[in-house]
């Protein structure tokens, strides 16, 4: 089985709600949904939040629209994958995880098949697309023995935190791959960390929905290309700033 298992939390110190933030009468969290309910390859989404009382309407959100939920650690971002992974029945000993964060609402069903697809065929342990991605695209699927031996073994706080970075500081141990991009498409930012994130994803959803626009990666490059003060509204935000705390913090 092949479980997209979706982290997210509205305490976020740099946009706090922002899952929930709403555009054209929907929250965030439901255009996420429906993009990764387009995979083609994937068998069951589940929603990984935490158990703080102010993540009580997202999850009550996400239920309410017909999709599970798991509650754990806020912290332990690793041990709320692993167990949210538990709690699914499956009778499966190959699961597989497609991990995707809740702060990227335009993200390609496209590309999580493709990443699943290599995964699958290739035999892989890990598979990610690279970097030259737009950030707010990211996908990783790993398996399920991957995310038990990181569970047991990982120390590091910025290890249980992120949860792809035991299989990254250890890669000589596993099989990993990446999908390519034949372009470097990394300048685009179509995530949600900032104030300055949302309006660039507001701009982008209420063009394509009131205008009854097809919405998809490629429509998406040749809006903001052709919208540079819409591109420019975020065009500095550091990218991956999150994990770049965390990795200072440990070395001080």
């Amino acid at each position: 089985m092949i479980v997209a298992i979706i982290q997210a939390r509205i305490g976020s110190s740099r946009l706090p709600n922002k899952e929930m933030k709403e555009v054209l009468g929907r929250p965030l969290i439901a255009y996420l949904l429906d993009s990764v309910s387009k995979a083609k390859r994937i068998d069951k989404i589940l929603l990984a939040t935490t158990t703080k009382l102010e993540d009580d309407g997202l999850a009550e959100y996400v239920d309410s629209i017909g999709y599970d939920v798991f509650r754990g650690s806020e912290d332990d971002v690793l041990s709320r994958y692993y167990e949210a992974l538990k709690s699914i029945d499956s009778n499966d000993n190959e699961n597989a995880v497609v991990r995707i964060t809740g702060d990227c609402p335009l993200i390609e069903s496209d590309f999580i098949d493709r990443v699943i697809s290599k995964y699958v065929n290739e035999s892989m342990d890990y598979v990610a697309l690279t970097s030259n991605f737009a950030e707010g695209l990211d996908v990783e699927i790993f398996s399920e023995l991957l995310l038990n031996k990181a569970f047991y073994e990982a120390k590091l706080p910025s290890e249980r935190e992120h949860v792809a970075l035991f299989f990254h500081n250890n890669s000589e141990l596993f099989k990993m791959s990446r999908v390519e991009n034949s372009v470097d498409d990394s300048r685009y930012r179509i995530t949600i960390d900032e104030p300055e994130d949302f309006a660039v994803i507001e701009s982008i959803i209420k063009y394509f929905y009131e205008n009854n626009l097809e919405l998809g990666f490629k429509e998406i490059k040749r809006y903001l290309d052709e919208h540079q003060e819409v591109f420019n509204l975020n065009v500095n935000i550091v990218r991956n700033e999150g994990l770049q705390k965390t990795l200072e913090k440990e070395r001080f």
